[in-house]
């Protein structure tokens, strides 16, 4: 085994390749949750672009170097490269029918949007026009290399985004229109070569032409990134290993920003914060992946938009039911749609609430996708005593309205930055965090918090995710609430609140109210009496009846 790929194959660097090898040949610790799961996923009959991994030897590699790539990286790219190459019949760098890839992360254990992730690697000032000719759409092409441009920038190079978001403000304000959606394709050119300009100015070099230049310095970033402080805190809250390493995973593009027909999601096959047995899903039209995961933009009318694009709807409800057979557990799953081709991106276990825990055991135990012994294992970090909601009970107006996203109710003083949060929370109090967006650079803050109220982002985004993961009451796209965290003060519409004034959340409708709420308090009895019967069960040797898994 080499240290950049775990096997020999006639191209010796370019394997574990996905849609080729089988997961029976490789390890999780290998090849990373995300490409193992990948691989179970397109072996289990389901739609997976083709891709080749970076193992997390490679990773252990670079970091033994002293953050140096091997020398022989280029060449071994070259070749795991030329294998999509064929797989796809496109050619990186190509001027007729380019290959784009997006470069992502994959610890052995998943870390929602802790490690950096690239999209759109391969375009430049010659792939452009091949993409054009391909495609025959100049709004998704332009559309495309802004985004790449603007990613690169920050997660490559460590620029600011600021700059580039005013020269897209400046864009909106000159055209008039309030969304870069509604910028026409001479418009979209424009802000792509000003944008170019921007990147010079910050880097002091143009913008990499090189497809391979561009997939190396990416690969690199996701290296770096599993070193970057936001990595580091989540490995010390969640206990897992400094010294694993992440594998990188560099996979064919799907593109959601291609129209109508198109769009990207994220899933679970069951509710995170409740455990009810229902997808649970945000999807957006004509958008990439991370316009969702980011948590800059609110995802509220998903059910609509998903029927907007003919079957998809069914066809989710088939991978839901066909992610549970394969992992024997609820999922948490990003896709692409590719007009009106569904894609799968990731599936990985969901991190859900100790409530959403207990429900999800107890229901696949009856659904016979588990025995009662693995019930009682997965339920063995949570203390079932403590497992409750609580609910208010209110006829009062609230100040705010959003979406829920972490079930349960949190009464505190506001926090407008992780810094006031930590303070806060270090005398004791139970703190709800208000943000603008809910990033996973705020796990810190979210650590020590009881509740969060964000004014952009969706339920499904990474920050969301782990949130609910540490129990913290959530309601996102809070449209009502303006923060001026230099004056230390909110808004929720009229209402103004300053930093430290108590308010209570309503994660269970997605509520905000002043002050301190009564809440009552509801135990899920009937769900731990079962569970208390496994454990009885398994200690006494006897059998539990009717708890014999689906094959």
């Amino acid at each position: 085994m080499t240290d950049l790929f775990a096997a020999a194959a006639p191209c010796q660097f370019a394997l574990p390749i996905i849609g080729q090898t089988s997961a029976r040949d490789v390890s999780i610790e290998q090849v990373g949750n995300k490409a193992y799961n990948l691989m179970r996923m397109s072996e289990g009959g389901l739609a997976v672009p083709p891709a080749f991994v970076l193992t997390t030897d490679f990773c252990c590699s670079y970091e033994g170097r002293g953050r140096q790539l091997a020398p022989r990286v280029e060449a071994s790219l070259r070749c795991g490269v030329a294998i999509l190459e064929q797989a796809t019949n496109r050619h990186f760098g190509g001027s007729r029918r380019p290959l784009l890839v997006s470069v992502r992360s994959g610890a052995a254990v998943s870390m929602p949007g802790m490690l950096h992730t690239i999209l759109n690697i391969g375009l430049n000032d010659v792939t452009v026009p091949g993409l054009l000719r391909a495609t025959g759409d100049p709004t998704f092409v332009w559309d495309t290399y802004r985004r790449f441009i603007q990613t690169y920038a920050e997660v490559v190079d460590g620029c600011r985004p600021d700059p580039f978001e005013a020269e897209i403000a400046e864009a909106l304000a000159r055209d008039a229109v309030p969304a870069i959606d509604e910028l026409d394709v001479a418009a979209r050119r424009t802000v792509v070569r000003r944008l170019q300009d921007v990147y010079y100015s910050l880097t002091h070099h143009p913008f990499p032409q090189d497809p391979i230049d561009q997939l190396t310095h990416a690969i690199e970033s996701v290296l770096q990134s599993w070193s970057a402080p936001r990595a580091v805190d989540y490995r010390r809250l969640a206990g897992l290993d400094d010294r694993a390493g992440t594998a990188v995973t560099v996979q064919t593009m799907v593109f959601g920003n291609m129209g109508m027909n198109s769009g990207s999601g994220v899933g679970f096959t069951r509710d995170p914060a409740t455990g009810e047995d229902r997808l649970y899903l945000d999807f957006l039209l004509d958008a990439q992946g991370e316009d969702i995961v980011a948590g800059r933009h609110a995802a509220d009318e998903s059910d609509e938009l998903i029927a907007a694009v003919p079957g998809l709807a069914r066809r989710l409800q088939h991978v839901r039911n066909r992610l549970e057979a394969l992992f024997h557990d609820a999922q948490d799953f990003e896709f692409t749609v590719e007009d009106g081709a569904l894609w799968m991106l990731q599936t990985r276990d969901a991190k859900r609430t100790p409530l959403a825990a207990l429900r999800i055991a107890c229901d696949l135990v009856e659904e016979g996708l588990i025995d009662a012994n693995t019930a009682v294992q997965r339920l063995d970090e949570y203390d079932l005593d403590t497992i409750s909601t609580t609910y208010l009970d209110t006829n009062l107006a609230p100040i705010g309205r959003g979406i829920p996203a972490g079930n349960g109710v949190a009464t505190g003083p506001a926090a407008l930055s992780v810094a006031t949060a930590q303070r806060l929370a270090s005398r004791g109090n139970a703190v709800i965090l208000l943000r603008d967006n809910a990033t996973t650079d705020d796990i810190t803050g979210l650590a020590v918090c009881a509740g969060l109220v964000t004014i952009h982002g969706s339920r499904t985004s990474h920050a969301a995710v782990v949130a609910r993961q540490l129990n913290v009451v959530s309601v996102v796209g809070c449209r009502d609430l303006s923060i001026q965290t230099s004056r230390e003060r909110a808004r929720f519409g009229d209402h103004e609140i300053a930093e430290g004034d108590v308010i209570t959340i309503d994660g269970n409708r997605g509520l905000v109210f002043e002050g301190q709420i009564p809440a009552r308090i509801e135990r899920p009895t009937t769900l731990i009496e079962r569970v208390r019967s496994w454990q009885t069960s398994e200690a006494t040797g006897q059998p539990e009846i009717g708890t014999t898994p689906r094959s």
